[in-house]
């Protein structure tokens, strides 16, 4: 497995990014549009691919991930693709509705600027249950220098909470969701992994 920059691709990797995303995120996602092809081609655009992160495989895109900070988001959404897409209607709807959610992230908690905020976390099909998003986490946080990371997770997302909690992610907050009943999402769950404070906690006291 190779850990990698999007941005550090030798080919264009956006089409399996995308692939990856709508696959991973396709339960909110498919109010747009039950058609995986039309949703595929409609946010292969949108990834800043200097904040995302991806786990190669056998020269397979398996995982992806992205890092991003309070200047900089981690997609930007054109409403031309979306509109050339999913049509005039939906796609104008989902570009409002996304790129609020997307572009502009409403966390409930001031982003600092020694923060980073991972985000779109998704797996492959085709390598779901190999570990492969744990490693594409973990080196993103060997490899980048911020003090603590911050993470949104569903609280029915059990097996995504699991794995944070694996790599010393801890709730910190927890927001009610309204409508649960139809997102199937009581609570966004927000977790934090404080890097410094493991770095200090292991050092000798002299």
């Amino acid at each position: 497995m190779n850990i990698i920059r999007a941005s550090e691709a030798e080919r264009n990797i956006r089409n399996e990014m995308s692939t990856i995303f709508v696959d991973g995120f396709y339960q909110w996602l498919k109010y747009f549009s039950k058609d995986k092809a039309k949703l595929y081609k409609t946010f292969a655009h949108m990834f800043n691919i200097e904040v995302f992160y991806t786990a190669v495989v056998d020269d397979n895109i398996a995982a992806i991930a992205a890092c991003s900070t309070k200047n900089i988001p981690s997609v930007r959404l054109k409403y031309s693709e979306f509109r050339k897409h999913l049509g005039l209607f939906m796609g104008s709807i989902a570009y409002v509705i996304l790129k609020k959610e997307f572009e502009k992230k409403p966390y409930p908690f001031q982003i600092s600027e020694n923060m980073g905020a991972i985000e779109f976390v998704a797996t492959s099909v085709n390598y779901r249950g190999h570990g492969v998003a744990t490693e594409l986490l973990k080196s993103i946080m060997d490899s980048t220098s911020y003090h603590e990371y911050v993470l949104e997770v569903a609280d029915t997302n059990t097996n995504a909470i699991k794995l944070y909690e694996k790599l010393d992610f801890a709730e910190f907050m927890s927001i009610p969701q309204k409508h649960s009943e139809k997102s199937g999402v009581n609570n966004l769950v927000y977790m934090k992994n404080e890097k410094m404070k493991e770095v200090e906690s292991r050092e000798p006291i002299l």
